[in-house]
């Protein structure tokens, strides 16, 4: 489970920068956490730019592409079985969301190529796409070494999650809550930070500003998803263009979500750990 040492691969001048050795091994941690949402997003554009004409459609091989990669990093020991069941959790909560969204009268996004491997109007690697956020977050997890500071009470973390998910259901017949959610949010998290150790230093950052850089790659990613057109929204039927700002703010809530979810299942998992040892 450890990652590659870069020490020896590293400049000899960086030894004398502790500041740059630790910038260094920030981006390629944060790289290695992103390895499995990497891959699949290679995928998805390379497959965009050139499919062969074969029985098997690009979305199916998508999916057994992703299978591939997912058995890859277990096989390897670069996952573990307590991530794989992360990913597991947020791919039957992304397929949930994608049957609604996709569904007729809803129609937020539409995946306009046929595929034999889905449910409904959702092919079966569209979960593996919310997967890669629950991996990145798991694995990131680990390898900085995560800790919290003035995290609010569970409870009350747990509440706005919920929200933040039902309300990508119910905006559509009630008011869009959105804005109510993250300003919840905003003032739960306002004063927590979250700890992390690139490699000798353990340093800090708020933690509603590692939600919004996340959530702006991740929106990044979707505007290249879209132009490989793996998933479409209704005004890309007609042309590229690039994905509305508001789902930014999606991606923030969703990004918020997938954090607590995980804080949530660390936190079970100390205390079972605490009630074993007892």
């Amino acid at each position: 489970m450890k990652i590659p040492h870069l020490t020896p691969l590293l400049p000899r001048f960086l030894g004398d920068h502790p500041w740059l050795r630790e910038f260094v091994y920030f981006g390629f941690k944060q790289a290695w956490a992103c390895l499995f949402g990497g891959l699949l997003l290679l995928g998805i554009l390379a497959t965009g730019v050139w499919y062969p004409d074969v029985p098997l459609a690009r979305y199916d091989f998508l999916f057994f592409y992703a299978l591939s990669i997912q058995g890859c990093l277990v096989w390897f020991r670069l996952e573990s079985w307590r991530e794989v069941g992360v990913i597991a959790v947020f791919h039957l909560m992304a397929t949930a969301m994608e049957l609604f969204k996709t569904s007729e009268g809803v129609g937020s996004w539409s995946y306009p190529e046929d595929s034999f491997f889905r449910i409904g109007n959702v092919p079966l690697f569209a979960g593996f796409m919310y997967g890669a956020v629950g991996s990145y977050m798991a694995r990131a997890w680990r390898i900085f070494e995560f800790r919290l500071t003035r995290f609010p009470p569970l409870w009350l973390a747990g509440c706005i999650a919920t929200g933040a998910y039902l309300n990508f259901f119910t905006h559509h017949y009630v008011a869009d809550l959105r804005w109510i959610l993250i300003a919840a949010g905003v003032a739960a998290f306002a004063r927590c930070s979250i700890h992390f150790r690139p490699k000798a230093y353990e340093l800090r950052m708020n933690l509603l500003l590692s939600f919004v850089l996340v959530a702006l790659f991740i929106w990044i990613a979707e505007n290249l998803g879209t132009l490989a057109r793996a998933w479409q929204y209704p005004n890309q039927r007609d042309g590229w263009q690039m994905v509305h700002h508001s789902k930014f703010t999606a991606w923030y809530l969703l990004m918020q979500l997938s954090f607590i979810l995980i804080a949530s299942l660390r936190h079970l998992e100390a205390r079972l750990s605490g009630a074993d040892a007892g």
